[in-house]
């Protein structure tokens, strides 16, 4: 073996050590993975192929210099792989490097895979662990970071861009996983906060940790910043390895087919009976959901936050599609401010990747009150409503019970270009509930009444034979069918084989102004 070949092989094996035998121990101690560990267990074995293994960092102030701080890599792993076969681009922040710091070559080297993810037009993953910006490089290091985030912003709606948090992600370094388009957090491990508990104290004189600033069930229910959390770094990379599998791997193709042994033409009879006869009972509309899909396979994005809406994908006849559903177990499935963000951003989503949209409504309107008023319930609103009318994809409604008011429109309503609208017996569509309807239009009648709770007994079941029932908007147009629940499977593949080739637009424009 000649000098060159000796020298490269020594310099690869010392690269695989990142920080050091003793960091990688520290890491593995706090329970969790390095990120060559993390690589191997998210890609398909023997398929990744590094880049820039050899890049060190340039910075020489601050005690930076001298051969044992340059350091191979410089606290990232990046180059291609393939996932369940099909390829993607990723970088893996190393924590035993500098605490993951990014530095300007750091950034250069996730913003290079970037660039070639978007050429060849294949999803882009970060794993992120780091403790920031590199302090000793100053404004080149926060320049990295926007270079970073100009190409999230570039990338959105062309390639799908996932984020995994497995350590640390804290200032400005929070931005680049929210412009894309999936997070994932780890429980215990992982947290993302603008500014941390010591600024917390100084500022605002609060006692707090990162873990209550913006660990993994902060951000899981409460910020809803997190799509996904997991209780390890193992069980976080096979989620995400999970979704990859709905995704096509860029807008202008469709997302994979999955041939399924379950027969298209499936009819479950317990969701004739699965809608409770009185309107104020609730049921779970995931159960729904799960009786329709292949397989009863619902992969649920964002579960844990603004429950009253649920929203994940699922396939149907093979077809993968975005499901959106009113939640009648949580809230009586009312939209407020939360539902609505959610709802809007997984319909842009799957609008932007060619992900057909199913819906499944059962909504009482629009949540009330001061504090919905005053947090700007009216714009939130819009998004939701915005995203379906903007959305160009094959767009299905299925009615099971409640569509009342405003919120009737915004749930992908014939109106707004829903392609297909199927309303089971069971649904009621009006203005409101029969009961708030009748004592607003004939207050008077029932205030003239000799026996004003019978009139008002009376006058309520006219009105809810009249109007709370699918029937009127059938007669009208506004579903195009009204269908016996175990049909809905069969009725919805169909509807998906038939909108396959279907073709609409938007107008000419630079972009519409989504009301933020």
């Amino acid at each position: 073996m000649n000098d060159a070949i000796k020298k490269l092989q020594d310099l690869r094996e010392r690269s695989l050590l990142g920080g050091g035998q003793e960091r990688i121990e520290a890491q593995h101690q706090k329970g969790k993975l390095t990120a060559r560990e993390r690589i191997d267990l998210l890609v398909d074995a023997g398929t990744f192929v590094e880049i820039d293994r050899f890049v060190v960092h340039r910075c020489r102030d601050f005690g930076m210099d001298g051969e044992k701080n340059q350091i191979l890599g410089d606290g990232v792993v990046t180059g291609s792989a393939r996932i369940d076969g099909r390829p993607v681009y990723l970088y893996s922040q190393d924590f035993t490097v500098f605490g993951g710091s990014l530095s300007e070559t750091h950034a250069a080297k996730i913003c290079k895979i970037m660039d070639l993810a978007v050429k060849m037009g294949v999803p882009v993953i970060g794993l992120n662990d780091s403790g920031g910006a590199r302090i000793q490089e100053g404004v080149v290091s926060l320049g990295g970071y926007a270079d970073i985030f100009l190409r999230n912003t570039m990338a959105s709606g062309v390639v799908p861009q996932l984020s995994a948090i497995l350590g640390p992600c804290a200032g400005g370094a929070v931005y680049s996983p929210s412009i894309t388009d999936f997070i994932f957090m780890v429980e215990g491990t992982s947290f993302m906060h603008i500014t941390g508990p010591d600024v917390v104290k100084t500022v605002t004189h609060e006692d707090t940790t990162s873990e209550e600033l913006g660990g993994a069930r902060v951000h899981a229910e409460v910020s809803g910043v997190a799509h996904f959390t997991a209780r390890d770094d193992a069980q976080c990379l096979l989620q995400l390895r999970e979704l990859l599998g709905y995704l096509p791997l860029n807008n202008g193709e469709d997302p994979p087919f999955s041939p399924t042994d379950d027969d298209p033409a499936r009819m479950d009879e317990a969701l004739d009976s699965i809608v409770p006869e009185s309107p104020d009972q609730p049921y779970d509309m995931r159960q729904v959901v799960k009786k329709i899909v292949d397989d009863g396979k619902f992969f649920e994005a964002h579960a844990r936050f603004a429950k009253n809406i649920i929203v994940g994908f699922g396939r149907l006849g093979g077809r993968v599609v975005g499901i959106v559903g009113n939640q009648p177990a949580h809230l009586a499935g009312v939209l407020d401010i939360k539902a609505s963000l959610k709802g809007a951003r997984f319909i842009r989503f799957c609008d932007a990747f060619n992900i057909p949209l199913i819906t499944f409504e059962d909504v009482p309107g629009f949540l009330p009150g001061k504090d919905q008023e005053w947090g700007g319930i009216i714009t939130h609103g819009a998004k939701l409503l915005y995203a379906y009318c903007e959305a160009t994809v094959p767009k299905i409604t299925v009615i099971t019970r409640k569509a009342y008011g405003g919120a009737y429109d915004v749930m992908n309503s014939k109106h707004i270009r829903a392609d297909m609208n199927l309303a089971w017996p069971t649904a009621e569509i009006a203005v409101m509930g029969a009961e708030g309807a009748a004592k607003i239009v004939f207050r008077r009648e029932i205030a003239a009444a000799k026996d004003p709770k019978a009139e008002e007994k009376r006058l309520v079941a006219d009105y809810k034979a009249k109007f709370n029932n699918p029937w009127m908007a059938a007669a009208r147009g506004y579903v195009d069918d009204v269908i016996e629940p175990r049909k809905t499977r069969p009725m919805l593949i169909q509807a998906l084989e038939l909108l396959a080739g279907k073709r609409d637009s938007n107008p000419p424009r630079k972009h519409g102004n989504i009301p933020l």
